[in-house]
Formats: C-alpha cells, structure tokens, sequence
C-alpha cells in the first residue's frame, strides 16, 4: 500500500534592529528595508482512482485452438461465432475471480440460464442461479465427502495424503466378516500393537458380500478382483459408510475392482463418513504425497445398456441401441466386455466416495482410470464422488446412459472428463481441477469424443451443467469436442493458463467412416435426424477466462 506524507516548514522571523546605534553600531549604515524569500512545499496530489482496467477482448486465435484432421478445419473464428451464438457467455474474464475453485464472491461470474429448460430436463438437472460448481466461497456442497491437495482444497475437508479413518484397533472386535480372507495385522515400525488387520476380498465375488465399518479393519483387495461373472453370476457388493479399502502393495499384479453386466456395486457412504478406495501406502503417514498417483487400476463398472462402438463381429448398433449382439471389450483387462439393449440397466450406486491414487497404462490408448464406466445404464446412481490424482483419466466413460452428479477429478495425469462410444447423459456439478504439472501433452479438463467414428450409433450426446473447468497443464484447450458428438454447456465457469486456450473443435467429414460427400464437417454441421445429430454444440450462460488473464 502507497503512502504519502507532508512535509510543514516553519519560519523563522527575526527582528532586525532599525537603529543600528541602539545595539552598538552606530557608525555602521542600515542595510535598508530588503525582503524574506518564503518557500512553500505543496503536498503531493491524490492520484485520481483509475477502478478496474477493461480488459482487451481476446482474439478468435485466442480464444480457440483450430485443428486439421482428415483435411477437415473448424477455424477459430467458426468456434469463436458458435460460442456467440448462446446467450449470457461472457468470453472476457479477467482477474481475480475464483480462489481455487471456489469463487471469490457470491455474484455469478456472468447471468445464469435455467439449465432445466436449456437442457429439457426436469427431472434430473436441477435449476441453478449461479455459474460453475459453486455458488461462491462459502458453498459447502463439496465440504467433508471430498478430501483437498495442492490441486484443489475443499472447505472443511481432510488431506487427501492423510490416513483415511479406520478407527482403533482392538483384538477382539477387529475381526474378518465371514466370506473374507484373514490378511493379518499392521504394525508400524517400532509400535506395540497393530494399528489394523487386513481383511482380503476373494478374487471372484461369486455371491451376495457385504464391508461393515468395523474399527480397526481394512479390506484389501489383489490383482483383478471381480464382482459377478457375466452371463453366469449377478450379484452385489454392498459397503457401508466410511469404510477403508485399499490395493495389496505385496505384490506386482495390477490391482482392480471390475463390477461385471448383471451385477452391482452398492458403495453408499455419507458427507461425514465417505467411503475410501485408495492404495495400501496411503495407509500410513507420508505414505504418499500430492505427486502420488497410479498406484492401482481403479474401479470399473460394466453394464447392459448400448455402446456405439461394437466388437468384430457383433454391430452395428442403431439409433436406440437396440442391437442384441453389438458389445464391446473394455480398456485395461482382457476378455470383459460392456453393451446390451437395457438403456436404464442399473450396475448399483456410488454416493459418497473418494477414488484415489489409480491409473495405470496398460499399453497405448489401453489404460486403466479412477472410475471406468462401460454401457452403465441409467439406473445406476452416480453422485459425489471424487476421483484423485489419477494417472490417466479422471473418469472415462464408454458408451451407457449413465449420469453424473457431484463429480470432482483432482490432480488427473490425464482428462478430467473423458466420454465416448455413444454415452447419452447429463452431469451437474461437477469439478475438474487439473494436476499442476508433468501430466500429458493432451490432458483435456474434458475430453468428449465417438472413437474416430463420426456417424456411428447411438451419437455420443452430452449435456453438461455447473461444471467448473480449471486447466492448468500444457493440452491445448480446456475443452476438446470432436467426433460428431452433440453436446451442450450451460451455468459454466472455464479458466485456463498463459498459452492456452478455452476451446478446440475437431470435425471429419465422414459417415460412418467413409468420406462424405462435400464438407460434411460433423461436429457442427446443421441437425440431421437420419443420423442422430442435434447440429452444432451449445453454449449458454458459460464464463470463459482463457490465456492466464
């Protein structure tokens, strides 16, 4: 803060004696009457307040990244006028307006669209007056169920590095539910008593298994651990609030937990209590650290409804999914497969969970994330959870009708929302907060594609609402839209770094994988029923602070 001071100046007035001889000095002549010089230091003027620099608008170039694929451009000037075209976007913001995540006041950061109407949907989307994932600093909506990094912090929420809560031990009560494995006890290095036993899941859970929270008890799980056998066995996995499960780091096999078709993970915890997958490391202090990331390969959930993307030998699959063959393997293992008829199939529920330290790369574009969902239906519930520091991406998911809600990635290698082969659904609330260096060169706060294949069916279709996008790695934009996908944004905040921009559309001109005739230009050619397309992407009521501004 500038200060400014005044400097005062006193005179000294001195009386000369007019009779010279009166003080001894009669013989000399007066000096006359002559004058004093007097200065005055006048105080420093108060600058006159300048308020708030208007910003200069960014430029097409700025704003989009323009990318050729197949000989096919959408110019940034193009991105920039379908962005225009949606109302209340604000495509200059500047300053200090989010801590974090969080916004800095409670005044949306531009006017908020009824997201209900915007969308069509009443009975999943809820009416918002705000943008982005919060409403403003004091928003407790992600407090307790969550846990922060230097990624993002959340309000009264714990470290993610810190050892999840597990209670005490005791010999007698700290015992295995019957159906699971006697691992033994931990006991730290120069402790006298455990701090905890393991109880070890069966490698296949071929009937109905239930994780009570009992105080001093982890249950581990090692290598590929699978829920049902599909075709063979559904049944359910069911785990009580607060409960701790973490990956054998015994051994080298790629630990998982793969709910197959037919069967469900019913993981329901509360804000208070959340249910934790994490690593065996993040079982003891220091552990891991905020750099921490694929340990284990995450939870995978496979379901019945339709994927886009079908086997050799089992599509094509149709506008409604109808096709009774078209099924599809799934990245990361071998040999299980998602996709059927049942669009609100149901593989359980995820209510206050915390995913953390996953991702592993099999091998190129065959890679294991936090949360993978292949032809999850709609009935299956899906709301707060958080995926953290994944190697890879946040949450992918393939094909299904699934929707989200209350869904944060923190610290991903990769995307933070990756959604291909055919999805159809909705998300609000939701949080991307990306990784603060060293992740991948691609890494997209949301990623939305259809696999290279612009006109297979069902179209990916997505709506996204009150979602908060803060980029922070070297990928090129913080949205990346391409493969003939539909989609929609609306009540949406996107921050990005120097360097990069906000959004990068990608077309092809194909159908169904052969050349089209003309510049058919998929992701934002005008609507087509024959082909599942809505026209181009939608914008609404989304603040954009691209470029580090």
């Amino acid at each position: 803060m500038l200060s400014f001071s005044r400097r005062h100046s006193s005179l000294l007035a001195t009386t000369a004696c007019l009779f010279l001889a009166s003080c001894g000095a009669d013989d000399v002549a007066s000096p006359g009457a002559g004058s004093i010089g007097v200065v005055i230091n006048q105080p420093a003027p108060t600058p006159t307040p300048t308020g708030t620099p208007t910003p200069t608008a960014l430029t097409a170039a700025q704003f989009a990244t323009a990318t050729t694929q197949g000989g096919v451009t959408i110019t940034a000037d193009e991105q920039l006028a379908i962005v225009n075209a949606g109302a209340n976007n604000n495509l200059n913001g500047f300053g200090s307006t989010l801590n974090g995540v969080y916004p800095v006041s409670g005044t949306s950061l531009t006017t908020a669209s009824n997201p209900q109407t915007v969308l069509g949907n009443t009975s999943f989307i809820q009416n918002t007056s705000f943008v982005g994932a919060l409403s403003g600093p004091n928003d407790n909506a992600f407090s307790g169920w969550t846990c922060s990094s230097t990624t993002a912090a959340f309000l009264n929420s714990a470290q993610c590095g810190a050892v999840p809560s597990i209670g005490s031990y005791a010999a007698a009560t700290s015992v295995c539910p019957t159906g699971l494995i006697d691992d033994g006890t931990f006991t730290p290095s120069g402790a006298a008593n455990p701090s905890y036993r393991y109880c070890r899941l069966p490698g296949v859970i071929s009937a109905d298994l239930s994780l009570p929270k009992i105080a001093g008890v982890v249950y581990r799980f090692r290598g590929q651990t699978e829920v049902g056998v599909d075709g063979t066995s559904n049944v359910t996995l069911t785990i009580a609030p607060g409960v701790v499960l973490a990956a054998d780091a015994s051994e080298s096999s790629n630990d998982l937990l793969l709910v197959n078709r037919g069967s469900k993970l019913n993981a329901v915890g509360t804000a208070d209590a959340p249910i934790v997958f994490t690593a065996q490391q993040n079982l003891v202090n220091n552990g891991v650290s905020d750099a921490t990331q694929g340990l284990w390969g995450g939870v995978i959930l496979l379901g019945r409804a339709p994927t886009a993307v079908c086997a050799t030998g089992t599509g094509p699959n149709d506008a409604g999914g109808t096709s009774t063959t078209c099924q599809q393997a799934i990245e990361g293992v071998t040999g299980r497969f998602y996709g059927g008829t049942n669009q609100t199939d149901s593989s359980g529920t995820l209510q206050y969970v915390q995913i953390r330290y996953t991702g592993i790369a099999i091998s190129e574009g065959n890679e294991l994330q936090g949360l993978t969902l292949g032809g999850v239906g709609s009935g299956t519930t899906i709301d707060h959870v958080q995926s953290h520091n994944s190697s890879d991406d946040g949450v992918e998911i393939f094909g299904g009708t699934v929707n989200l809600k209350y869904f944060v990635v923190t610290g991903a290698d990769d995307d933070g929302f990756d959604v291909d082969n055919g999805w159809r659904g909705f998300m609000q609330f939701i949080i991307a907060a990306q990784k603060a260096g060293g992740s991948t060169a691609d890494s997209f706060a949301t990623e939305i594609d259809s696999n290279g294949s612009e006109d297979l069916l069902p179209r990916t279709y997505g709506r996204y609402a009150n979602f908060t996008f803060i980029q922070t790695t070297s990928a090129p934009s913080a949205i990346r839209l391409r493969g003939g996908a539909d989609f929609a944004f609306v009540n949406g905040v996107v921050k990005t770094p120097a360097g990069q921009t906000c959004v990068n559309m990608i077309a092809s001109n194909q159908v169904n994988g052969a050349a089209a005739t003309g510049n058919d230009r998929s992701t934002i050619r005008p609507a087509n029923s024959a082909l599942q397309d809505v026209g181009p992407p939608t914008f609404n009521s989304v603040y954009f602070q691209c470029q580090g501004r």
